[in-house]
C-alpha cells in the first residue's frame, strides 16, 4: 500500500503529467514529420490546384475542372474553405509550409481529442491512455486531410453535447451554429455531426414524450434538457450548413456517395477492415469498450447506444470512418467524470506556452538535422510522384491529351496543369461507370478497347500498373521513357 501511494503521488505531479503529455505530442510530431504524408498523399496535389483556381477566379468550381474525361459534369469543391487555405499555405512557404501545415493539423488533432477526454473524465492518465489508443487507429491511417477537420469539429461537438445532457445546461449549445458554419465550408462530413446532433435532440424529445405518454421507459436515462432550445439550435444549425457558395447542392454530394459501389471495391481506404493489422484490432477493443460503457451505468442513454451503433457500422464498412467510432467509443469510456475535488485541471497559459514552444523547438532542430526541409520533402515527392517523367515531357514535348493512372491524377493536375488528366482521386466527380472504366484499364482486362486510352497522345503510368508492362508488348504505343518509378508511352 504505501509502494501504490508514493506511485499516486508520482503520477499526481503537474510536472509529471506535463512531461507525459509533451513526450505523447513530441512523438506524434516525429512520426508525422517522419512519414512526410503532407506531401505524399496523392490527393493533398488537386486540393492545392482547386485553391489555386478559386482564388485566382475568385469563385468556386461548379463542374469537373483539371479533368478531360469529367470536365462537363457537375462537381462541388465542398472542402473549398480547406483547399484555399492550403493552396495559400504553399503560395507562401513552399513545399515546408505545407509539411508544417500537415503536422500542425496532426498535433491538432491529437491534442483536441486528448482535451475532450481529460474534459469529460477529469482524470489525466485515463485521457492519456485513450488517446493514444484513439489516435493509434486512425491517426497515421488518413492523413492530414480536410477529415482531420471535421475530427476536431466531431470531437468537440460530441464534448458540448455530453456536458450538456450531464449539466442540463443549454447555454453551450448555442456555439453549435457557428461550429456547423465553418464545419459546411470545410469538409463533407459535416453530415455525420449533423446527424449526431439531431440524433441527440431525438432522443431527448423522444424520451420526453415517452414520459408524457407514461410509457415504459425506466431503463432509460431521462431527459436532461428541454425540447424548445434544442430544436432551436438545430434548425439553426442546419440552416447555418446552407451557408457556403453551393447551398443545398453539398446535399447532393452526400447523395451521390450514398449511391456509389464501384469505388468501395477499388479504394483500399473505402474497403472493409482486414484484420491483418494491429490498428485494427485496437478498433475493436475500443469499440468494445465503448458498448460497455453504455452498458455499464444502471440506465441505458439511448442517445449513446444508437450512435455506437451507427459508428461501429460506419467505421467497420470502410477504413475512412475509422475515426468514427475510435473517437466515439473513447469518449463514451471517458465520460464517467470523477469528483470534482479530484479533477486533473487543464493546462494554464504558461502550461500551454511550454507545451507549445517545446513543440516549436522539436520542429526547428528536426528541420536541421533531418530531412524535413525544403529538399528533403521535394525528394520524398519525387520519390512517390512522377516528377521526373513529367520534367521529361517538358523538355521534349507531346501532344495530348495524356492518359494517366488514377493514383497519379491529383498529382499531374498540380505539376502537369496543361494537359487534363483523364481520371484522379474525386470519386464523387467520376461516378461508378468512369471508375469500373479506368480500372479495369489499369489491370489489363479491357484496356485494347478503351476510348479514352487509344484517343490518348502519351500515357504515363507508375511502373506498379500491370498496363504499363502490358503496353510495351503493344504496337499502337511506343516507350519513349523510363524511370524506377514510373514509364511514358507515345501512341503511334
Amino acid at each position: 500500500m504505501p509502494l501504490l501511494q508514493e506511485l499516486r503521488g508520482f503520477l499526481g505531479r503537474r510536472v509529471i503529467q506535463l512531461i507525459s503529455l509533451a513526450i505523447i505530442l513530441v512523438s506524434i510530431a516525429g512520426m508525422a514529420v517522419d512519414h512526410k504524408f503532407s506531401v505524399r498523399d496523392p490527393d493533398i496535389w488537386w486540393h492545392v490546384k482547386t485553391g489555386d483556381w478559386i482564388v485566382e477566379h475568385m469563385a468556386v468550381p461548379h463542374n469537373g475542372v483539371f479533368s478531360r474525361t469529367a470536365a462537363d459534369r457537375p462537381w462541388v469543391a465542398y472542402s473549398w474553405g480547406f483547399e484555399v487555405l492550403l493552396s495559400r499555405t504553399f503560395q507562401w512557404f513552399s513545399l515546408m509550409g505545407l509539411g508544417v501545415f500537415g503536422v500542425f493539423l496532426t498535433l491538432l488533432v491529437s491534442y483536441i481529442q486528448f482535451w475532450s477526454l481529460r474534459r469529460l473524465s477529469g482524470r489525466f492518465w485515463e485521457a492519456l491512455l485513450l488517446t493514444v489508443c484513439s489516435l493509434y487507429t486512425f491517426l497515421f491511417v488518413l492523413g492530414p486531410r480536410p477529415v482531420f477537420i471535421s475530427i476536431v469539429f466531431y470531437v468537440l461537438l460530441l464534448t458540448v453535447l455530453l456536458e450538456s445532457s450531464r449539466s442540463g445546461d443549454t447555454k453551450t449549445l448555442y456555439w453549435l451554429p457557428a461550429m456547423f458554419l465553418v464545419w459546411a465550408n470545410f469538409h463533407i462530413q459535416f453530415i455525420y455531426g449533423l446527424f449526431v446532433f439531431g440524433l441527440f435532440v431525438a432522443c431527448q424529445i423522444g424520451l420526453r414524450w415517452a414520459e408524457k405518454l407514461n410509457l415504459p421507459i425506466s431503463a432509460f436515462t431521462p431527459p436532461s434538457l428541454p425540447s424548445g432550445p434544442l430544436l432551436l439550435m438545430f434548425g439553426i444549425s442546419v440552416l447555418a450548413t446552407l451557408f457556403n457558395p453551393y447551398s443545398y447542392h453539398l446535399y447532393e454530394v452526400v447523395f451521390l456517395y450514398s449511391k456509389a459501389k464501384y469505388s468501395y471495391k477499388i479504394i483500399i481506404e473505402l474497403q472493409p477492415l482486414t484484420f491483418r493489422l494491429s490498428n485494427h484490432f485496437v478498433q475493436i477493443l475500443l469499440t468494445a469498450g465503448g458498448f460497455c460503457a453504455v452498458g455499464w451505468r444502471k440506465k441505458v442513454d439511448p442517445f449513446k447506444l444508437f450512435l455506437m451503433l451507427v459508428a461501429s457500422f460506419l467505421a467497420f464498412r470502410t477504413l475512412r470512418d475509422c475515426w468514427f467510432v475510435s473517437t466515439t467509443a473513447a469518449a463514451f469510456i471517458a465520460d464517467f467524470p470523477a469528483p470534482e475535488s479530484e479533477r486533473n485541471r487543464a493546462e494554464n497559459p504558461v502550461e500551454a506556452g511550454a507545451l507549445l514552444a517545446t513543440l516549436g523547438l522539436f520542429l526547428l532542430l528536426v528541420s536541421r538535422n533531418s530531412t524535413f526541409n525544403e529538399s528533403g520533402l521535394d525528394r520524398a515527392v519525387s520519390m512517390r510522384f512522377p516528377v521526373d517523367a513529367v520534367n521529361y515531357l517538358r523538355k521534349n514535348p507531346l501532344p495530348g491529351p495524356v492518359y494517366n493512372n488514377l493514383d497519379w491524377g491529383g498529382f499531374l493536375i498540380w505539376y502537369m496543369p496543361q494537359f487534363p488528366v483523364a481520371i484522379d482521386g474525386r470519386n464523387d466527380l467520376y461516378g461508378d461507370d468512369l471508375d469500373r472504366t479506368f480500372y479495369e484499364a489499369e489491370t489489363a482486362q479491357a484496356y485494347r478497347s478503351d476510348p479514352t486510352l487509344l484517343q490518348s497522345g502519351f500515357v504515363l503510368l507508375s511502373k506498379k500498373v500491370l498496363l504499363s508492362t502490358v503496353l510495351r508488348a503493344d504496337p499502337r504505343f511506343q516507350l519513349l521513357y523510363e524511370d524506377r518509378i514510373s514509364v511514358v508511352y507515345a501512341r503511334r
